[in-house]
């Protein structure tokens, strides 16, 4: 297929592009793209910059100016396919795949002082359940209890608060499924942005799209036509939840999503809630049949590593609490 004029001042634009986003952030900001530790880059309104990495949790890296922010947050819009204004002064989306299609955020005045944003990279190494054990994050106890309820299928909620780093932790259980699965396990993984790792042999990942109306409901829906064995999902956030249990419920046991709550009762809580987004009455009974463990991560500022898991909460075993 030839290459038209066209094609090419569009490959010279975006070239153009990601070079001025990289001027605005400067060396020491784009290196982090390079670090497999790196888990988030913030630059606050008053200009501070600071890095989350594994194990290390957050620390300061300098300061950037705010009009230079200004400038990242219109390339972003431009980018994006849409404008960054004082009418609309939210700029979110997938940044380019020179930057890793890494999560942004951003934001300039009124709703803060000064502009801000907040970049997600996704996961470029597997932070095994082993090395959790290592870092203190994990007890010993809690680690044998994980990789007996992966290998026993059970369904597993990982919670979490913002940062808690829910994510790293399904990915550090989906390492066990992706070792441990044969080609005649076949894995579904439904997502918003890619941030899931699945190196078993037989996996579908999708992505939902809110251009074309495909939410995750629609591709949970999909999935069961695609001879799930195990399915496995990005952070539920809405009436999803209703066909993730419906779905789990329905012979396809193993699976993990992530929930933001700040304990397992506040996760089932949210859990139902979310369920009743769907217009249905409480779900209490369909969680305590679909759900086995809620696995708690919180942050911690006096633990080396920022955080650690605080529950492994065996659902049907405190069914009660539950009601």
């Amino acid at each position: 297929m030839s290459i038209t004029a066209h094609d090419q001042q569009e490959h010279q634009s975006h070239l153009r592009r990601i070079e001025q986003m990289r001027r605005i952030l400067g060396p020491e900001i784009t290196a982090l793209f390079d670090d497999p530790l790196v888990v988030e880059i913030m630059a606050n309104p008053d200009g501070q910059v600071f890095v989350e990495r594994l194990e290390s949790g957050i620390d300061p890296i300098g300061g950037i100016d705010a009009n230079r922010v200004q400038s990242l947050l219109g390339l972003m819009a431009d980018y994006l396919h849409t404008t960054v204004s004082r009418d609309r002064p939210i700029v979110e989306g997938a940044m380019p795949i020179e930057f890793l299609r890494s999560r942004f955020a951003g934001a300039i005045p009124p709703l803060a002082d000064g502009a801000s944003f907040s970049i997600r990279l996704p996961a470029r190494s597997v932070y095994s359940l082993d090395q959790y054990v290592e870092a203190g994050i994990l007890s010993p106890e809690q680690h044998g209890r994980l990789i007996s309820a992966v290998r026993d299928r059970k369904n597993i909620l990982v919670s979490g608060g913002t940062g808690s780093g829910k994510t790293t932790l399904s990915n550090a259980l989906i390492d066990v499924i992706s070792r441990e699965s044969s080609i005649e396990q076949r894995i579904v993984i439904i997502e918003d942005t890619r941030e899931l790792q699945c190196t078993a042999p037989n996996v579908v990942q999708f992505l939902t799209d809110d251009d074309a109306g495909i939410d995750m409901t629609r591709l949970l829906k999909l999935t069961l036509r695609y001879r799930p064995d195990r399915i496995l999902v990005g952070e539920v956030r809405d009436k999803a939840a209703l066909a993730l249990l419906k779905a789990w419920n329905t012979g396809h046991p193993g699976g993990i999503a992530t929930l933001h709550a700040n304990n397992p009762n506040a996760a089932l809580l949210r859990l139902d809630q979310l369920c009743q987004e769907a217009g249905v009455p409480s779900q209490q009974d369909l969680i305590v049949e679909a759900v086995d463990v809620v696995l708690q991560i919180a942050r911690d500022r006096e633990h080396p590593a920022g955080r650690r898991i605080t529950a492994v909460y065996e659902v049907k075993e405190n069914c009660s609490d539950c009601h």
